[in-house]
């Protein structure tokens, strides 16, 4: 059972407020019966509910894992100047929206999903879920580097921290460095090595939650099974 406006707003058919507004205008029935009050809730697999006479059903939640590739926006609008992911999905997917972003030049694992909850309890910083980074930056990266991104530092009046690093390999030329971060700030991983001096050659995202990246290939995407669904909601 779910509340009427709930289920108004999960179907697409307006927002949660402006459905309860269409629900004390008296424009809902369920099973031919007109609604007018709040709170109400219902069952839609068995009771037919309908807005101004035209039945509305339940939209199909979709949960996505997409490998994105560097040079894509995070955006479902079409522009000009930079190809969307919105591209790398069948077109009947307009509705979808992304979990979280990855910059334009960053890659790897991003969700994509028309499940609002599903977003916010992913997203929200109160619900702390953990994204792993690989990183390849110029020059060699010291332990000591990682250190001060695990204690945290102070950029442009905010304080960036990384939960857990460590250094895959380093030389002179390049270091490969992974980190773990639960709160995802804007470019936070780009501005913890620009803060220390480094140039970040490459940023991909390999792991959110349980889920990892794995071997999905490059602008490709696949459906999250029911149980990596629970497996991430488990994880709040």
């Amino acid at each position: 059972m779910v509340r009427l406006q709930k289920f108004l707003a999960d179907a697409g058919l307006a927002s949660r407020r402006a459905s309860e507004q269409i629900i004390l205008a008296g424009r809902v029935t369920i099973d031919g019966e007109p609604v007018h009050e709040l709170g109400v809730k219902v069952d839609p697999a068995h009771q037919r509910i309908a807005v101004d006479g035209r039945p509305v059903k339940a939209k199909r939640k979709l949960y996505v894992a997409l490998n994105k590739p560097p040079g894509y926006v995070c955006s479902r609008t079409t522009t000009q100047r930079h190809c969307t992911i919105a591209e790398l999905l069948p077109k009947e997917w307009v509705n979808l929206y992304s979990v979280g972003r990855l910059d334009r030049d960053s890659e790897g694992l991003i969700f994509l999903t028309n499940d609002g909850q599903f977003c916010l309890q992913l997203t929200h910083p109160r619900y702390g879920i953990c994204k792993t980074y690989r990183v390849t930056a110029q020059g060699r990266v010291e332990p000591a580097v990682l250190d001060r991104f695990v204690q945290g530092v102070i950029d442009r009046g905010e304080r960036l921290k990384a939960q857990r690093a460590r250094i895959i390999s380093a030389n002179n030329t390049q270091s490969l460095v992974e980190l773990e971060l639960m709160e995802g700030k804007n470019r936070e991983v780009r501005r913890l090595f620009e803060s220390q001096g480094f140039v970040v050659r490459r940023l991909q995202r390999i792991r959110i939650g349980p889920i990892k990246l794995a071997e999905l290939p490059r602008g490709k995407w696949r459906t999250l099974t029911e149980p990596e669904i629970k497996s991430l909601l488990s994880e709040l």
